[in-house]
């Protein structure tokens, strides 16, 4: 066991932790104030009985023996209660972290920005204490400003206190907070009216609350919806104290003129000028602060745990309206999500030596869905937060409006924000077809990437192979931004996938997962070089792989030559890519790409193109009678011919206008000989030794004619096409991909009219009999 680190209870839920019958365990968090001892072992014990008493889990947090601990046990606690006061005890804020973890190796008891940080590491959410620190009297001049403001200003994590220590200045303590970007919520707690900040020992201080809140329902409301929006300030919800155990604002006032004016003549300042004052007042009011701060505390951590189960509910309610029911009856998915939600980790505490951990140690922690064997289809593509802004213009005097978004101006829309980016759709649809699938991304530490997480954990996926990076200038989880016109088609579109740019080494790592995966896809939100390096590794597992080009600015990468380097993209029937999934724009970029690297003038390409059959004159008239007239005036079918040696299977998305699949059959594929394939088979191979026997190309019209109105968003629509497609392929062997793809346009339009990126429903298309027939 390493010396130095975090370390989180086995006993503490994860975030986003169920049971089988959707029971969520609630959170709260707290931290103990500075009691002598054992005082202060009684109080720590008293405060978790109330969290539990209450139904929530709760967790000391402080350092002991130079590890930062998240959840103390009794012997731990004990231990670090009795060092108060002595030499070898530290006070530690976040500065003191990096120190005093693997330098100093000592006990401390962590201030509310030491706390809050740590307890944010550990995916602790709401987190409650007797008061805050803030900006001193004379603050202006002194410049002693407590760290605790500044972490409430970038740490996204809920705080329940009594408000900032009495002897502060409380009005420009609310101002630095305002500045900071924190909310701040007072409990009417029974009051009508104004409500005032509290004063800590006292019930009102002389400043009004910036806001007021009715209950714990209200919090938790604010919490969700704070998490919602990915903001990465905290909430602070000041709690008075009972109005039983407060001391009169006019004697506070008096005791602490007093305190200060003995502090400034001992010279107590810096981080001792807050204990020198606290002991001074605890003194002139003959010990009543001692019982006014457990009558607070206690108060806070019953507020805490109310508000903690609160939110538990509105998550559980929310994570109930994105799940379909028929999900949870598929059998298939049913037996995924069991096995995801009742695997426990077996680890007993989360250490890193040196100091902090990375927070992927703590985030990444929980086991695969499905047995690690299990695994047969591993995405390797993005995971983002996506957006959708739907132009909504106002409509004056019954005039219909232009549809379009006006450049250069703000328009009027409805946004809405879910789990999306490439590989998460692609995974996620494949996932709610009963496919046993492995995601593997990446997030940033940012408040964004935690709540990826949790969402996909609450889908059933795993996890484990999800990458937390440090935040950086530079560096976040990804973020896609869809502007949709008045019809909700796709105007333009903004992605910051730079997370996804750095290059990856542990490529081997895709194999983590034991056993073998039939299919390894690859989106092009990767690096040109990982892009590769994926690929080969796919094939040299024995899998096939399909590449996902995800938009005209990226699909090239497939095709540099100096990210391929020396191991050039293979050619039918040594071919890297089996099934290449573009768009018609997403063709054209790729199809532009290779002919600039002259890729077209390769021997090897023009040998496949030699054994096609089509003859030199080309096979106009042959397409348009197979697509029609304006597809062959675009040249889509041309380009996906051109392409066919690099991916014998392209599946060119139209939009409204369907899909064209263009094949390479091989010289034994029996659609050669079935008369039901032969208006679909544009050419022949006339090599007896060729390994191409001919060109397969079938466009399918849409599935069906969706009205603008029903369209809720065309977000997702191609992963969703992907996905079912690959589910299809490895629950029937890699049956004939034209007989899937009406089952894979139907879950497309599925999530066409859905405000999801993947329709939650379409498992539901496993109960059609003309399916199952072709599944089984």
């Amino acid at each position: 066991m390493a010396s130095n680190g975090l370390n989180v209870s086995q006993h503490l839920p994860r975030i986003g932790e169920e049971l089988e019958t959707v029971i969520y365990k609630a959170q709260c968090y707290f931290e103990t104030s500075s009691f002598p001892y054992p005082d202060n072992v009684a109080l720590a014990s008293a405060l978790e009985s109330i969290v539990r008493v209450n139904g929530a889990v709760p967790a000391t947090i402080g350092v002991l023996n130079g590890i930062a601990r998240v959840g103390l046990g009794p012997e731990e606690l004990i231990e670090l209660a009795a060092s108060a006061g002595r030499s070898t005890t530290r006070k530690v804020s976040r500065r003191d972290l990096a120190y005093d973890l693997p330098i100093s190796k000592l006990n401390g008891g962590t201030t509310v920005a030491g706390t809050m940080l740590l307890a944010h590491l550990a995916g602790i959410r709401v987190f409650c204490t007797g008061g805050l620190g803030g900006v001193h009297r004379d603050g202006e001049n002194s410049l002693d400003i407590s760290a605790d403001l500044t972490e409430l200003g970038r740490t996204p994590i809920a705080v329940v206190s009594s408000g900032c220590k009495s002897f502060l200045d409380i009005a420009r303590t609310l101002e630095y907070l305002e500045t900071e970007g924190v909310a701040v919520a007072t409990f009417r707690d029974g009051r009508d009216g104004t409500v005032r900040f509290p004063a800590f020992w006292s019930r009102d201080s002389d400043i009004e609350s910036p806001l007021a809140v009715n209950n714990e329902l209200e919090a938790a409301q604010m919490i969700h919806a704070q998490n919602q929006l990915c903001i990465s300030s905290a909430l602070l919800f000041a709690n008075p104290i009972p109005e039983q155990a407060s001391i009169s604002k006019n004697q506070m006032d008096s005791v602490i003129t007093v305190a200060i004016e003995d502090a400034i003549k001992s010279s107590a300042s810096g981080k001792d000028n807050t204990p020198f004052i606290l002991d001074r007042i605890r003194e002139l009011t003959g010990g009543k602060t001692v019982s006014a701060n457990r009558a607070l505390i206690e108060s806070n951590a019953i507020r805490a745990t109310k508000i903690a189960i609160e939110l538990s509910a509105l998550e559980k309610k929310g994570s109930e309206a994105r799940q379909d029911h028929s999900e949870l009856n598929d059998a298939p998915t049913k037996r995924l999500l069991r096995q995801n939600n009742l695997i426990t980790s077996n680890q007993e505490t989360l250490q890193v030596p040196g100091g902090i951990p990375p927070p992927a140690t703590i985030l990444s922690s929980d086991q695969s869905a499905g047995s690690e064997s299990s695994v047969e289809i591993i995405v390797a593509g993005s995971l983002a937060l996506d957006y959708s802004c739907d132009y909504a213009p106002v409509m004056r005097s019954n005039t219909l409006l232009d549809q379009t978004p006006q450049l250069y101006t703000s328009n009027e829309a409805k946004i809405r924000s879910s789990l999306g980016g490439v590989g998460h759709n692609v995974a996620a649809a494949a996932h709610l077809m009963g496919a046993s699938v492995r995601l593997r991304s990446r997030v940033a530490d940012d408040s964004c990437g935690r709540q990826a997480l949790n969402l996909l954990r609450r889908k059933g996926m795993s996890t484990e192979s999800i990458q937390v990076l440090d935040v950086t200038a530079t560096q976040g989880t990804g973020r896609y931004v869809a502007v949709n016109d008045g019809h909700r088609a796709l105007f333009t579109g903004m992605a910051d996938m730079t997370i996804f740019d750095q290059v990856s080494t542990d490529i081997e790592g895709i194999w983590n997962t034991g056993g073998k995966p039939k299919w390894v896809v690859v989106d092009a939100n990767w690096h040109d070089s990982t892009i590769h390096k994926l690929i080969r590794s796919g094939k040299a597992g024995g899998a096939k792989v399909a590449f996902e080009p995800v938009s005209a600015a990226k699909a090239v990468r497939l095709f540099k030559k100096q990210a391929v380097g020396t191991s050039e993209l293979g050619v039918y029937p040594s071919h890297q890519i089996d099934l290449l999934a573009p768009n018609a724009i997403e063709l054209d970029s790729m199809h532009a790409a290779a002919q600039s690297e002259e890729i077209f003038q390769r021997q090897d390409w023009w040998h496949v193109i030699n054994s096609l059959g089509i003859p030199s004159s080309g096979a106009r008239d042959q397409i348009v009678s197979i697509t029609d007239s304006t597809l062959a005036d675009e040249g889509v079918p041309q380009r996906a011919i051109q392409l066919l040696p690099f991916s014998p299977c392209i599946i060119t998305k139209l939009g409204a206008r369907g899909l064209l699949l263009t094949q390479i059959l091989g010289a034994d594929d029996a659609r050669l000989r079935l008369a039901s394939a032969a208006p679909y088979i544009l050419s022949r191979s006339s090599g007896s030794e060729s390994p191409v026997g001919g060109v397969y190309m079938r466009l399918f019209p849409a599935a069906e004619t969706v009205p603008a109105d029903k369209i809720i968003s065309v977000n997702g629509v191609g992963d969703t096409l992907l996905g079912v497609l690959l589910a299809g392929l490895v629950r029937t062997n890699d049956f004939n991909v034209e007989d899937l793809i009406p089952m894979a346009q139907m879950a497309s339009v599925m999530t066409l009219k859905s405000d999801q990126s993947v329709h939650p429903d379409i498992g539901r298309l496993l109960d059609d009999e003309e399916i199952r027939r072709h599944l089984n």
